[in-house]
């Protein structure tokens, strides 16, 4: 069995296709059922984020799933499959586990170094442990994959090398409308991102925060956080026309503020507006940008002006201590698939030796007990000691990096049952 990821990002994809493949809750589970429901996935999980979404799957072949799980992303997105195939990447094996093991790093975000992807790869998951789609190989990689987060938040200054998503846009907010000292933010949605985005108007002395959203409690909830005001979704309208930045997450399916609701808000003012769209698909239509007076920061803004931005000392850092968990993980991991070969083979040494002793029983019943005993303390001997060897070998040679597996070759010598390697590690009737 090997993971396989197929997915797409801010990295392989601009906004416009991304926001073609967002998930909601639903939209996650509903992926993840289609994914386990291929007869070559034993394991599936999928990580979603504002810009990304991987699927994470434990299969048989590659191919056969490959070509499934790509299609399953494609249909999501509509349209012809062929023009979505370029946007999408794959990887396999060993760069399955180095690739999530730079996302919960921080190194594969759109701002390097954010923390929010800990949280998200947590989510991931959990969702499939709770969907029971989840078993050891996922499990372990995404257990060890948090551990390489956390030690690289620990470690370095990475936090500060990338800053958070919100306060790389906020800074755009405020070079456009100047200090936040007396003016008024409104932010519209009531989830992590817009605690987030509230908490950042806060330390950049907002002089007002007004919090929007479909459900009026979330928005009272987070308002009370802050001593902010909390306002009804119909409400912003009107209440943007003495706004001087709106910040707008909701994670809605469609456009929550038109261009022209933000014509009519605005009426004659000509003071400068920031409008920051950290939502996808986006909550915030395009058109707005256009406006006088009017900046939109949205993700692809963000995305365009923060490539390139991850040459500082702590990405160095982080990238060394991925590279020594990486090796430490693929070596563990080798030295294990190793071992089902190994008791097999001692199985079946074992097993040839009782063979031997009963025949030598049968050929020879004139021998007492302490003559048996001293015989069949001998013949297990040698057996152990022509074993030992290449069994420590296989070992070994299993954390080599070249495209040799000892282990099988060890197997096509000897012979041994496919079957009876299977079954060392093959888990108990109705355990995941």
């Amino acid at each position: 069995m090997s993971v396989l990821v197929v997915g797409i990002s801010h990295k392989s994809a601009p906004v416009s296709v991304l926001e073609r493949v967002a998930l909601d809750s639903d939209g996650v589970n509903k992926l993840i059922r289609q994914a386990i429901d291929n007869e070559h996935v034993t394991e599936a999980t999928v990580l979603s984020t504002c810009n990304r979404t991987e699927v994470y799957t434990e299969v048989d072949r590659f191919h056969g799933s490959v070509e499934a799980i790509s299609r399953m992303i494609c249909d999501r997105a509509g349209g012809d499959p062929e023009e979505m195939v370029p946007y999408l990447y794959v990887h396999y094996d060993d760069g399955a586990v180095s690739h999530l093991f730079h996302v919960a790093s921080g190194l594969e975000s759109m701002v390097v170094g954010e923390s929010q992807i800990l949280g998200q790869a947590r989510e991931a998951l959990r969702v499939g442990q709770e969907s029971g789609t989840v078993g050891p190989t996922l499990n372990t990689l995404f257990q060890q994959a948090l551990r390489v987060g956390k030690r690289s938040h620990a470690e370095t200054d990475i936090d500060r090398a990338g800053a958070s998503l919100v306060s790389q846009a906020m800074d755009r907010a405020i070079a456009h409308v100047g200090s936040l000292e007396g003016k008024r933010v409104l932010v519209v949605g009531a989830g992590s991102m817009a605690s987030l985005s509230v908490a950042t108007a806060v330390r950049a002395g907002a002089g007002q925060i007004i919090v929007a959203n479909r459900t009026a409690a979330h928005a009272l909830r987070l308002a009370n956080q802050y001593d902010a005001e909390a306002i009804e979704l119909p409400a912003v309208p009107s209440e943007l026309g003495s706004c001087d930045v709106l910040i707008s997450c909701t994670g809605a399916a469609g456009i929550v503020l038109e261009a022209e609701a933000v014509t009519t808000a605005r009426g004659d003012r000509v003071s400068p507006l920031a409008i920051i769209d950290l939502a996808l698909p986006h909550d915030v239509d395009p058109e707005v940008g256009q406006l006088p007076g009017v900046r939109l920061v949205d993700l692809q803004t963000l995305a365009d002006e923060l490539q390139g931005a991850d040459g500082r000392d702590d990405v160095t850092g982080v990238r060394d201590i991925v590279a020594e968990e990486l090796a430490a993980f693929l070596s563990a991991r080798r030295s294990a698939l190793a071992t089902p070969t190994v008791v097999a083979l001692r199985t079946m040494a074992t097993g040839v030796v009782d063979a031997e002793l009963a025949r030598l029983s049968t050929r020879l019943p004139d021998l007492d007990e302490a003559q048996r005993a001293e015989i069949e303390h001998a013949v297990r001997r040698v057996a152990d000691k022509l074993l030992h060897q290449p069994t420590v070998r296989v070992k070994e040679l299993a954390n080599d990096s070249g495209a040799i597996s000892y282990a099988a070759a060890l197997a096509e010598l000897f012979a041994l049952d496919p079957d009876a390697v299977d079954a060392v590690t093959r888990p108990a009737e109705g355990s995941v």
